[in-house]
Parts: structure tokens; C-alpha cells; sequence
């Protein structure tokens, strides 16, 4: 998840977004087909195909795009993954899940809400807490410092070959090995 716009393409909020670039990258594909109210790319993993979506419709409303692609490829939640930014891990941290609530995530919420079900996969990307005093919406929005890019470019790859081992092992093996991994 992320919002679109080059004013956010580095921000904590497009970590999702940061973590899809990592992965085209690392597998030869490109996200960039319009569809679904998103930039769309396909790839093959673990010989099952998938379709990457990066909605175009702002994270608060991210659920449309997932709906409209989800209801014209009639695919049931628990085949949708979900990489988005959370503000209560750490800088760096990954941790995966097979369902559960928003946890205060909007994009997740609209996903949630779209989908009439928090039955969906979710890898989400530790930016930090924001500082006391700070606008969460300001936070969020704002640039990495520069102490966490580099910790953060590792979450991306974590997050992206999460993704991967879903595919390939199970949503167990890679909860096993990512919720416990120490970022850094």
C-alpha cells in the first residue's frame, strides 16, 4: 500500500510501495499497466501467477482497487496479500499475519471494509512510532531519516521475500521466520 505521486514515493506511508519496487526488481517484472484503479504488473512465483497491484486511489480508500481486481479474478481474501508501513514495529521490523484487524492502518481498514473480511494475509513494515508532539498524518507522510534508510531498505527486501515464501512454503514458515528476525 502506498499513495501515488512522486511527492510520496520515499515516504514511510509507501513502504508497501517501496517494498513492490523491490520485489519487481529482484524478479524481472514491471509494474505499470493501469487497471483496477491501480498500476498493475504480473509475475509467476512458486508457479502460481500473481497480480501486484499498487493502488492509485490514496491509502484511505485502497480497498477499491483491491475489490475491483478481487471481485473480476474471484479471488478469495485469503489469496491477497497486503505489504503496508506500521507505525507500532520498529524501524526495519517485519512481522506477518494471516488475518486480523487494521490495527489503526487506513489502508488495511478500506481493505477490510471493501472485502467484508480481515481474512487476507498482511506483511507490514516497521517505520517507528511517531514523536510526541508530531501530526500522525505528518509522520507518516514524511521522509525516512537518514540513520533508518538503510535498515529500512532491508525491511523492503524482507517484506518482498516474505511475499515469496508465502508462495512457495507457507504463511507459517515465513511468520516463523520473519516475526522473529531482528531488524538491523
Amino acid at each position: 500500500l502506498g499513495n501515488p505521486g512522486p511527492e510520496y514515493t520515499f515516504t514511510r506511508h509507501n513502504s508497501g510501495f517501496l517494498a513492490i519496487d523491490y520485489i519487481s526488481q529482484k524478479l524481472g517484472f514491471k509494474v505499470d499497466r493501469s487497471r483496477f484503479k491501480a498500476l498493475c504488473g504480473e509475475v509467476v512465483i512458486a508457479g502460481r501467477r500473481g497480480l501486484v497491484m499498487k493502488p492509485q486511489t490514496y491509502m484511505n480508500a485502497s480497498g477499491e482497487a483491491v475489490r475491483e481486481a478481487a471481485d473480476f479474478y474471484k479471488i478469495s481474501p485469503e489469496n491477497i496479500y497486503v505489504i503496508c508501513d506500521d507505525i507500532s514495529l520498529a524501524p526495519g521490523r517485519v512481522r506477518l499475519r494471516t488475518k486480523g484487524s487494521d490495527g489503526g492502518q487506513k489502508g488495511l481498514r478500506s481493505i477490510i471494509y471493501q472485502l467484508g473480511s480481515d481474512d487476507f494475509p498482511r506483511i507490514r513494515v516497521g517505520v517507528g512510532e511517531k514523536p510526541q508532539g508530531y501530526d500522525l498524518a505528518a509522520y507518516v507522510l514524511g521522509h525516512f531519516d537518514k540513520k533508518d534508510r538503510e535498515v529500512m531498505q532491508q525491511a523492503f527486501a524482507d517484506a518482498a521475500d516474505a511475499v515469496v515464501m508465502m508462495m512457495n512454503d507457507s504463511a507459517d514458515a515465513a511468520m516463523n521466520h520473519f516475526n522473529g528476525k531482528k531488524q538491523g
